[in-house]
């Protein structure tokens, strides 16, 4: 099947409200492994990742019957990760290590690098400015590292940023600008 006739997200989540199945596994397959990106490079925990998108994915299912397509099943979806994401830092103030495992034994740098096709010194220097993007983005205010994962995790727009964080689209646009700005400032030193 082509893309072009792929049924659009919206449709398959309307499908799913009305209790197909197939329709949910679609969706799932689709926006899964973003969708766990996004969470996990915000909390940079695995297996915390995996509670919280799990999380998502019920609370997905729970709207599914009042769901309504007023904007991209994609900045919907977004938007219910980012809710579950403030209502997790609102009750747990932890901040997990850069160099604390992933849970399945790698280093959370080690998740960016170049895969093993490379040579000992590319995987190395891949690995090292894996990890140095991993600090640069930890090291953005919250609200920045936020808009910046949206748009590199989620692929929404400035306008869809701004829906999900519930800001105006200028405050989206200048977060966005700051963290491009403090990111590339900081991988420029790095050089």
């Amino acid at each position: 099947m082509t893309d072009e006739a792929a049924p659009a997200d919206e449709t398959l989540m309307q499908a799913f409200a009305t209790g197909d199945a197939r329709a949910f596994e679609t969706l799932y397959d689709r926006h899964a492994l973003p969708v766990w990106r996004f969470v996990q490079r915000s909390v940079h925990n695995a297996a915390l990742a995996d509670d919280l998108v799990q999380d998502v994915w019920f609370s997905l299912v729970n709207q599914a019957p009042r769901y309504e397509p007023r904007a991209r099943f994609r900045t919907w979806l977004f938007t219910l990760a980012q809710h579950r994401l403030v209502d997790h830092w609102r009750t747990h103030k932890a901040h997990a290590s850069l160099d604390a495992e992933t849970g399945d034994g790698a280093a959370l740098a080690d998740t960016l690098a170049a895969d093993s096709g490379f040579g000992p010194v590319r995987q190395l220097q891949s690995r090292e400015q894996a990890q140095a993007l991993l600090d640069a983005l930890a090291a953005l205010p919250a609200p920045q590292r936020e808009a910046f994962l949206l748009q590199a995790e989620g692929g929404l727009s400035l306008a869809e940023i701004a829906q999900a964080t519930g800001v105006n689209a200028e405050t989206a646009k200048s977060r966005l600008r700051y963290a491009r700005e403090r990111l590339r400032q900081t991988l420029e030193a790095l050089a």
